[in-house]
C-alpha cells in the first residue's frame, strides 16, 4: 500500500491531462512505454534490495557497485527530486481545493497541507504507515470504482452506451499528434510511475525484506500498469480528449469525466479522492526524502545531526530540514500559475537520473555476483536494463530540447549535477 500510495498521485490524476494534450487517445501507448521502463527498474531494484536491505537503498547500491561519487549523487539527487515533487503535489492539492473554494489562493492550501504532513512524519513510523495505508486505500478503491463505472458507461450497462468513438473519430484520429506526441507523453508517464522505488527504501524497516520486498515490488508494478492504462482508456473514451487534455492543467481529467457523467455530486467526490491522492503522495515522499537525508548523514556525507533519531524512532532533524525545503518549493505557487509544470519538470529530471543509476548499479551488481543463486532474478538480463537506460537517456535529451517548459529540467538539473560533483570532491578532499 505504501508503494501504491507513492506512485498513484498527481502524475496520474493531474499530470495525465498534460499527457492527453500531447498524445490524445494514444496516451495509453505512452503509459505502456513508461510502464515498461518502470517494470525493468523495479525488477532490477528488487534483486539488490533483497541482498542488501538498507534505509539508503539505491544510494548504498550505487556506492557499493559503481563508486562513492555515484552513491553521493544519487542520494542527494533523489532527495532533491522528492523535495521538489512534494512541493508540486502541494501545489496540485491547492489547485484541487479551488474546486470548492475558488477565492482562496492556491499557495495558502499548499503551505497548509505541507505543514500538516510534515507533522505526521515527525511522529513514530507506525503513525506514518497507518495514515498512508488509509490514504492509499481511498485512491485504490476510487480507481477500481472509476474503472467499473467507466466500463458501464462505455458499454451501456444501466446507462446510454458511450462506446469507443472518442478514441478514433475526433480530428486527427487515435494519434492526433503522431508518434512525436506519443513520445512527449511518455515523459509524463515516467513521472506518473515515479515513486514505486520507495518500497526499496523501506527495506531497512521491514521485518522480512527477503520475502516482502520482491513480492511488493513485482505485484505493485503490475497493478500500477493495469490501473493506469485502464483508467486512461476510460478517460479518453468517455470524454473527448480535446476537453481533458491541456498544457497547463487547471482541473483533474478524472474530475472532468465525473462532471460530465450527470451523477449528482460525483465530481465533488472524485475531487476529494484526487486530493487524498496528492496528500498520500506527499506523505510517502516526505518519508522517503527524510530517510535518504538520514542515510547521507549516517554515511558521513551530510552533517551528523541529520542522522539522529527522536525517541519515537523518527529522523526528526532530517524531516525538519526536508520540510523547510519543501515549503520553499511549494511557495513557487505564489510566483507563477505554471508552478506545477515547472516543479514537475525539475523533479522528473532527478527521478530519471536516479532510475538510470539504479539500472547501471544493477548491471554492475550482476557482474559482481556472477552466476550466484539470487532470491530474485530479472529475466532477459542485460538487454532489458540497456533498453531502459537508452529510453531514459532519450527522454532526458528530449526534455532539454523542448522550449515550452520541459527545458527547465536541464536548466536546473545540469547545474545541480555540477554542484553535487564539486561538493563531492570538496568533501572527499576534506576527509582525506
Amino acid at each position: 500500500m505504501i508503494g501504491l500510495g507513492g506512485a498513484i498521485g498527481t502524475g496520474l490524476f493531474m499530470g495525465s491531462g498534460i499527457a492527453i494534450g500531447y498524445a490524445g487517445p494514444a496516451v495509453v501507448l505512452s503509459y505502456a512505454i513508461a510502464g515498461f521502463i518502470a517494470v525493468v527498474m523495479v525488477f532490477s531494484l528488487s534483486e539488490m534490495a533483497v541482498v542488501h536491505p538498507a534505509a539508503g537503498s539505491f544510494g548504498v547500491y550505487a556506492e557499493t557497485y559503481l563508486n562513492p561519487w555515484a552513491g553521493f549523487v544519487v542520494r542527494y539527487t533523489y532527495w532533491m527530486s522528492q523535495v521538489v515533487a512534494i512541493g508540486g503535489e502541494a501545489v496540485a492539492a491547492g489547485i484541487y481545493m479551488t474546486y470548492w473554494f475558488p477565492s482562496v489562493p492556491v499557495w495558502m492550501w499548499s503551505l497548509g497541507f505541507a505543514f500538516i504532513l510534515l507533522y505526521v512524519n515527525t511522529r513514530a513510523v507506525g503513525n506514518f504507515g497507518t495514515v498512508e495505508y488509509w490514504f492509499a486505500l481511498i485512491k485504490v478503491t476510487a480507481i477500481v470504482l472509476f474503472i467499473i463505472l467507466g466500463v458501464a458507461n462505455i458499454f451501456g450497462l444501466g446507462t446510454a452506451a458511450v462506446g469507443f468513438h472518442n478514441l478514433h473519430e475526433l480530428p486527427g484520429g487515435f494519434m492526433p499528434h503522431g508518434w512525436g506526441g506519443v513520445w512527449m507523453a511518455v515523459i509524463v508517464g515516467v513521472f506518473s510511475f515515479n515513486g514505486i522505488e520507495v518500497i526499496a527504501v523501506t527495506s531497512g524497516e521491514v521485518a522480512n525484506p527477503r520475502e516482502a520486498i520482491p513480492a511488493a515490488l513485482k505485484t505493485m508494478a503490475l497493478r500500477l500498469i493495469l490501473f493506469y492504462v485502464l483508467a486512461l482508456i476510460i478517460v479518453v473514451a468517455v470524454v473527448p480528449w480535446t476537453q481533458t487534455g491541456a498544457k497547463v492543467v487547471a482541473q483533474s481529467p478524472f474530475v472532468r469525466v465525473f462532471a460530465n457523467s450527470g451523477i449528482a455530486h460525483a465530481a465533488g467526490v472524485m475531487n476529494f479522492v484526487v486530493l487524498s491522492a496528492a496528500l498520500s503522495s506527499m506523505n510517502t515522499n516526505v518519508y522517503v526524502c527524510s530517510r535518504m537525508l538520514f542515510s547521507l548523514a549516517r554515511g558521513d556525507y551530510a552533517p551528523a545531526m541529520l542522522g539522529r533519531l527522536s525517541k519515537s524512532g523518527s529522523p526528526m532533524p532530517a524531516v525538519i530540514l526536508s520540510g523547510v525545503c519543501i515549503l520553499l518549493a511549494a511557495a513557487v505557487s505564489v510566483l507563477t500559475p505554471r508552478a506545477y509544470n515547472y516543479l514537475f519538470g525539475v523533479a522528473l529530471f532527478g527521478a530519471m537520473i536516479v532510475w538510470m543509476i539504479i539500472l547501471a548499479s544493477h548491471l554492475s551488481f550482476r557482474r559482481h555476483h556472477g552466476k550466484r543463486e539470487l532470491p530474485v532474478r530479472m529475466p532477459l538480463f542485460p538487454w532489458m536494463q540497456l533498453a531502459g537506460l537508452a529510453l531514459l537517456a532519450a527522454l532526458l535529451i528530449t526534455m532539454a530540447l523542448d522550449t515550452e517548459f520541459w527545458n527547465i529540467s536541464a536548466i536546473v538539473g545540469v547545474p545541480w549535477l555540477v554542484f553535487l560533483t564539486a561538493a563531492y570532491f570538496l568533501w572527499k578532499a576534506k576527509n582525506k
